[in-house]
């Protein structure tokens, strides 16, 4: 019996997903539902894991939530007020790396962990029709906006995901492809 090849084996709607996907700056404001969220994380968990750490968190932000972070973003830059920033989207996912101690996976690993799921995240929310921007800023590495998110000593703010609704006419233009062949390349003799 012959197998196909590895690139066969490829479903077709994944890949299709992952090269659609697009970074939406303006949403509406529909989100999806608590419940929805749930089910989008519990499979966004399952990136190569090194030793099944776990070393990520998310934590969601939606309402008030949004004018708490707005408010420590404007502390974090010396500014009185609240940063309008966070109201860019009804749905905000704070990012978090969650370092566990390991002899065998350092952090940089643990971070890219954190980063898979995110990414992951945010391809399962576009497929499912929300639109979604990963946001990040100096102030992720403010004290304020970590107090204000609850960030313990072993942890740090990687970002946000930015989640609504996709508007009908404001659709992104499309990406350039990316020129795989500059990127790939074969170990050096």
């Amino acid at each position: 019996m012959t197998h196909p090849a590895p690139a066969a084996r490829v479903g077709a709607p994944a890949l299709d997903a992952v090269r659609e996907r697009r970074s939406w700056s303006k949403v509406t404001d529909d989100a999806p539902s608590h419940a929805q969220l749930v089910e989008f994380v519990a499979a966004a968990g399952r990136v190569a894991d090194h030793s099944s750490l776990a070393p990520w968190r998310l934590i969601e932000l939606r309402g008030d939530d949004r004018e708490r972070l707005g408010r420590a973003i404007s502390t974090a830059n010396g500014e009185g007020g609240s940063s309008p920033k966070p109201l860019r989207a009804p749905l905000l996912i704070a990012v978090v790396a969650s370092f566990r101690k390991s002899d065998k996976v350092p952090r940089w690993e643990q971070e890219a962990v954190a980063a898979g799921v995110a990414h992951t995240l945010s391809l399962l929310l576009d497929e499912a029709g929300w639109g979604v921007i990963w946001r990040t800023g100096h102030y992720t590495r403010a004290k304020a906006v970590a107090e204000a998110h609850g960030l313990r000593k072993s942890e740090r703010l990687l970002g946000w995901l930015y989640v609504g609704g996709k508007p009908e006419r404001d659709r992104p233009a499309r990406r350039t492809p990316v020129d795989a062949e500059s990127h790939l390349s074969r170990m050096p003799r």
